[in-house]
């Protein structure tokens, strides 16, 4: 069994959800807390043992790769004024050279192609798919250990309230090993009452290559776009796929209540923060 060392990161998507924001500032460089929401997603796979990020870029996006290059003159500044604290974090946050590449998806054909313009980087091998509007502390980590016990790929999943469905991609359980499960089945937003179960894909895959081939066909499903799903449902017909049941909460930072609320449970973690900020909510609630 191979072990997962790259990561696919899909981030040429033009954040309209979030305009005027996004108009000049990519919407995987905006903030949770003090940190871009693609950061933490990054401290994620990094604390997962990944160890070469390829981001799936558009135009307007060379910001995110300035965020993980050296910036020369901030370092000199940090230093010079002694802000060791400051400089020593971001030495942490910077991946070693060769652990970053980039390509570009010069249209926006959706996920499925997003994925498969990250064939030649990532070639022979097993890797991460992971969406970075989802924030989902230690997911990339359980998804490892998963995959180690099972192989195949694997597919991280939440719970939802059946009346939301219909808004989601959802899975068909199988034989169930406790944390983890057989899907046997994918639908794409299914019609209100017909879903399979609750379980909705969460933004977080590990994918055998073979992928690649499949989407090669460039096969257009919902809305026109080139679905990831569709192909894994190919896939499936002749390698397993297995359900894993997170354990934590994902925010979706792709939408505004989401981002928000990130804000507020990441802000409440932090030992410098969470005693004053809590006091400020509740005054601000009180008002």
């Amino acid at each position: 069994m191979k072990r997962i060392r790259k990561a696919v990161l899909p981030v040429a998507g033009l954040g309209t959800r979030f305009l005027p924001a996004t108009k000049s500032v990519p919407k995987e460089m905006l903030t949770v807390v003090d940190r871009p929401v693609i950061q933490h997603v990054v401290d994620e796979a990094r604390e997962a043992g990944i160890e070469h990020f390829v981001f799936v870029t558009g135009r307007n996006k060379g910001v995110i790769e300035d965020h993980f290059d050296i910036a020369y003159e901030l370092d000199a500044t940090l230093r010079e004024r002694g802000k060791t604290k400051e400089y020593e974090a971001l030495q942490r946050d910077l991946p070693k050279a060769g652990q970053t590449s980039f390509t570009r998806q010069q249209a926006p054909l959706g996920l499925g192609h997003a994925v498969w313009c990250a064939r030649e980087i990532v070639g022979d091998e097993p890797f991460a798919v992971i969406l970075p509007d989802m924030l989902s502390r230690g997911c990339m980590s359980q998804m490892i250990a998963a995959y180690e016990r099972h192989g195949g790929n694997v597919i991280a999943v939440e719970a939802v309230p059946e009346d939301q469905t219909h808004q989601y991609g959802i899975v068909a359980t199988g034989e169930d090993f406790g944390d983890t499960f057989r899907i046997t089945g994918m639908v794409e937003k299914p019609p209100k009452g017909t879903a399979p179960s609750n379980l909705i894909i969460s933004g977080r895959y590990i994918l055998q290559p073979e992928i690649f081939g499949i989407l090669s066909a460039h096969e257009k499903g919902a809305g026109g776009e080139i679905q990831l799903t569709d192909a894994m449902k190919r896939l499936a017909q002749s390698q397993d796929f297995f359900g894993m049941r997170y354990r934590g909460r994902t925010y979706d930072t792709g939408n505004k209540l989401g981002f928000l609320m990130a804000n507020v449970a990441y802000a409440l973690e932090r030992d410098d923060l969470a005693g004053p900020f809590r006091a400020e909510v509740e005054a601000l609630l009180k008002s």
